[in-house]
């Protein structure tokens, strides 16, 4: 485990003098040809002239005094946000070589503000997963241990910061898609509040759960990345009409001041190593004077099935469209009578169909008000009661009950590959922001702790992360 500079640590260089970007562009290129042979996390890369000469451009405004919030940083986006000048395959054959006319209107901030687009990262098929073994072109590895999964779906952004691949990352969370990859490499993963960030150019899969999420390895930048990607934006009907968000000023928050509900019974169901660096943190934070306070969820049993009753449901409605003439790709395209079934069959991966088609029965007449109404009446119970509780604390849950898994020891069994979002789709069912951070390892593997707030309360989220880095100096560690 080795310490690097984070993005308020690179921008200060930066303005100093005491690194140029081009250099800077270099020493992230070394990372990657170092360890993505191993790790394979990057889908596609920006080439190295459009980067050095971005690179240029920012050490002459570095110089003229003119640099954006940004200038000169690295960001990793994952491969389901679309840009214009990389293919976007969202980690699927049906979209192999394509590249939109558009960028999504996170990325198009992103570089308003001088970033640098390293490329595109490795992710399950469509976001549909867990552990970024589903990718239909490789699988990505962890590397804190290269025999384990990085998480997913995002788990290619994951993987990339655990190695210094890139500065900060994109991705999108579901129902915990940053959040899985950040406790197993790391990282910070901040899924924002539903609507804060816009959508625009996201390939999706559950339109009423995901959100656009910044990763990183501390707090800090997270929090920045949130600053520039929020806001309103017309082109997402979603949208909160938010015009400015700044919650990188943020203060760590004073333990006396902070109240914090944990649920014993949702405990049980994690591993030892789990449950015991989850109550070290959480020791920690009580004796520094945080009052904690045990409550129980009572509607956290039905979160799965309504989870995953309803992006399954999402996801079939959302998919319809890829038929290999509208979104044409490598292999697949023609008229509609001669290739669609051909274009699905082959441009779909298993883990796609079986979900298209549970969804397709979740929506079917005679079934409809059976699961996904049921579904819905239910996930308003879900929002109602972590609303309730989000007024009176900061809810902490582990992020993943068990430990990285081994590459083929989950994927093979969809019942335990859908249990390891337990603890995280929670989050996404309420529409509140939920962020995890590293909160300890065991024998080597890197374990998180999640933090929610209530609707818009992302500061609250910072200024607690801030104190839990002081408490566990935990930031801005990568293997190796």
């Amino acid at each position: 485990m080795r310490r690097i500079p984070g993005v308020v640590e690179l921008i200060e260089q930066y303005r100093r003098g005491d690194l140029d970007p081009v250099e800077h562009v270099y020493r992230i290129l070394e990372a990657i040809g170092k360890w993505e042979p191993l790790v394979n996390a990057y889908i596609s890369l920006e080439s190295i002239d459009v980067m050095v000469g971005m690179a240029e451009e920012a050490a002459a405004r570095y110089r003229r005094g003119e640099a954006r919030r940004l200038e000169g940083i690295l960001v990793a986006v994952k491969d389901n946000i679309s840009t214009s000048f990389l293919p976007t395959t969202a980690g699927s054959r049906m979209l192999d070589g394509y590249i939109p006319p558009y960028n999504a209107t996170v990325v198009d901030r992103l570089l308003a503000e001088g970033a640098i687009i390293v490329g595109k990262t490795n992710l399950d098929e469509f976001a549909m997963g867990s552990t970024t073994e589903l990718s239909a072109f490789f699988p990505t590895r962890n590397p804190w241990d290269p025999g384990r999964v990085p998480g997913g779906s995002s788990g290619g952004s994951g993987a990339v910061l655990a190695y210094g691949g890139a500065d900060v990352a994109l991705g999108s969370d579901t129902g915990g898609s940053v959040r899985l990859p950040a406790t197993y490499t790391a990282t910070v993963g901040l899924k924002p509040t539903y609507g804060l960030v816009s959508r625009y150019g996201l390939i999706p899969y559950g339109n009423s759960l995901e959100q656009i999420s910044p990763m990183a390895r501390s707090v800090r930048d997270a929090a920045l990345i949130l600053d520039v990607i929020a806001g309103h934006d017309p082109l997402d009907a979603a949208s909160l009409k938010v015009s400015k968000v700044n919650v990188s000023e943020a203060k760590p928050l004073e333990p006396g001041v902070v109240d914090i509900c944990i649920f014993p019974s949702l405990l049980e169901g994690a591993e030892g190593p789990i449950r015991s660096t989850f109550n070290s943190v959480v020791d920690k934070l009580s004796s520094e004077g945080a009052c904690i306070v045990e409550e129980e969820l009572k509607t956290a049993k039905y979160s799965l099935p309504v989870y995953y009753t309803i992006a399954f449901a999402e996801a079939a409605s959302n998919l319809a469209r890829y038929d290999g003439v509208l979104y044409p790709s490598k292999g697949y395209s023609g008229v509609w009578e001669e290739y669609v079934a051909e274009a699905r069959g082959k441009g779909f991966g298993l883990e796609v169909k079986r979900r298209i088609l549970m969804g397709v029965y979740a929506l079917s007449e005679g079934y409809r008000e059976e699961y996904y109404l049921a579904a819905a009446k239910a996930r308003r119970l879900i929002r109602d009661e972590i609303d309730k509780l989000t007024r009176r604390c900061i809810l902490a849950l582990p992020a993943s009950p068990i430990l990285p898994p081994r590459l083929g020891e989950r994927v093979g069994d969809p019942l335990k590959l859908y249990l390891m979002d337990v603890y995280t789709v929670l989050a996404n069912l309420a529409g509140v922001p939920a962020l995890v951070q590293p909160a300890g390892f065991y024998d080597g593997l890197p374990i998180g702790i999640q933090w929610m707030a209530g609707k818009l309360e992302e500061e609250k989220l910072v200024s607690l992360g801030l104190l839990v880095e002081d408490v566990t100096g935990l930031s801005g560690v990568v293997a190796g």
